[in-house]
């Protein structure tokens, strides 16, 4: 079957051969854009819209998980999701998160079998899509459990305090006070009931230093108090919008965390 793919690798002749390799696996698949960094790869892939996505674990700019969570949160809602193989050199350990949610991926240097068989999936798993919406849900299933694999790791400890420097007064701001943080640049918006301050620390950061029970993550730049939260509307479009206590404006949910506001 006809088929279109990007791939995302920063080594050249890896991505070469991943190109050589699947046009003599996959006559049909036209590869539509190749991308050096993770930025070049989803702004390719937005643009392009391919079907499939063979993204590196570790490029510069952003990780192939980075291009993955923005591809969900950013792809039109009238296209199907991509498809996503992810290309790693992880050992067999950290694999075997990847292959327990059903996302493909393949191990450097790429074996011609081992690329063969994910050819079959992947065509098996293009045939018979349909509407826009048919694979979608499958889809931010797997890559909202493989980023939380993701995340896993040392413990690290809970942060209590944010320290807001402002000129050269350094101001204390109580995480309980906060309603949520927002990635702003190469800064983080810190957003209290009374105020909001910037901060150098990425949100990546900060993330795993919060609760996940009390600091719900609702797009990929935006997380949220949750008893800060008043409401959730869902909109006919599936646009998901929080209003929140002590703050004026809303919030918009991505799709792929839209999930978390259910009726009970």
């Amino acid at each position: 079957m006809h088929a279109t793919a990007l791939i995302a690798e920063d080594e050249p002749l890896l991505a070469d051969a991943l190109a050589a390799e699947l046009a003599r696996l996959w006559p049909a698949l036209q590869v539509v854009a190749r991308a050096g960094d993770g930025a070049q790869a989803l702004s390719q892939a937005l643009a392009l819209r391919p079907q499939v996505c063979f993204l590196d674990i570790r490029m510069p700019a952003m990780t192939g998980l980075e291009v993955a969570q923005a591809l969900a949160e950013d792809w039109p809602q009238d296209t199907p999701l991509p498809l996503i193989v992810f290309v790693t050199a992880y050992d067999e350990h950290a694999l075997a998160a990847f292959d327990a949610q059903a996302v493909d991926y393949l191990v450097k240097p790429v074996e011609p079998a081992r690329l063969a068989a994910c050819v079959r999936r992947l065509e098996a798993r293009l045939e018979p899509r349909g509407a826009a919406s048919a694979d979608a849900e499958p889809m931010l299933e797997q890559l909202r459990a493989l980023l939380g694999s993701a995340a896993t790791g040392q413990p690290v400890p809970r942060l209590e305090v944010v320290q807001a420097q402002v000129g050269a007064i350094v101001h204390l701001v109580p995480v309980d006070e906060v309603v949520y943080f927002e990635a702003a640049d190469k800064y983080v918006r810190v957003v209290t009931a009374e105020r909001e301050h910037l901060i150098r620390m990425p949100l990546k950061e900060i993330l795993p230093r919060l609760d996940a029970q009390r600091f719900w993550q609702v797009h990929r730049g935006t997380v949220v108090q949750a008893r800060c939260i008043r409401s959730a509307r869902r909109e006919e479009s599936g646009k998901v919008t929080l209003t929140l206590a002590g703050r004026p404006e809303t919030l918009t949910v991505s799709r792929l965390y839209a999930s978390l506001f259910k009726g009970m």
